[in-house]
């Protein structure tokens, strides 16, 4: 897929893997895997943003994907996020859809809301906002309606 079909048809939730389309390098060759890694992973998506102009800036409609959380005894010290512009060579994949009845916890209402975290129901995501405390907070439910669509459509992964 591309990163237009990405950001037109994925849900929010989805885990979205990109590749450059080059072989994964032998473990031994370290340096060759870092390299292969920037171009090849990944990640959850988190937030979709239009195309915007600021003055004589435009700036390309892109999507952001949650790649990885680095810290240690429970506190996130560095939280990796990666975002692609439309105009991306690189190819995407769906690897996973939000299942039925999960809830999705967005850090703010409106069109430049984030998701910062997928719960399975409902009880776990008010669980988890109340110990995470993000005050303006929306949760949504992935409904059958949503997943239907995309298969209905020829999206479903």
């Amino acid at each position: 897929m591309s990163a237009h079909a990405i950001h037109d048809n994925a849900p929010i939730g989805s885990i979205i893997a990109w590749s450059d389309g080059t072989p994964r390098p032998p473990e031994r060759f370290t340096k060759k895997l870092a390299t292969w890694q920037t171009s090849n992973g990944k990640g959850r998506l988190i937030r979709k943003q239009p195309s915007r102009s600021m003055g004589n800036l435009s700036l390309s409609a892109s999507f952001t994907l949650h790649e990885a959380d680095f810290g240690a005894g429970g506190v996130v010290a560095i939280r990796v996020h990666r975002t692609f512009s439309l105009d991306s060579s690189l190819h995407f994949s769906v690897v996973e859809r939000p299942a039925i009845g999960s809830v999705r916890v967005f850090d703010r209402p409106g069109e430049d809301a984030e998701l910062v975290h997928l719960a399975s129901h409902l009880p776990a995501a008010e669980e988890w906002l109340s110990r995470h405390g993000y005050q303006r907070a929306v949760l949504q439910e992935v409904t059958a309606d949503e997943v239907g669509a995309a298969v209905v459509e020829g999206r479903a992964a």
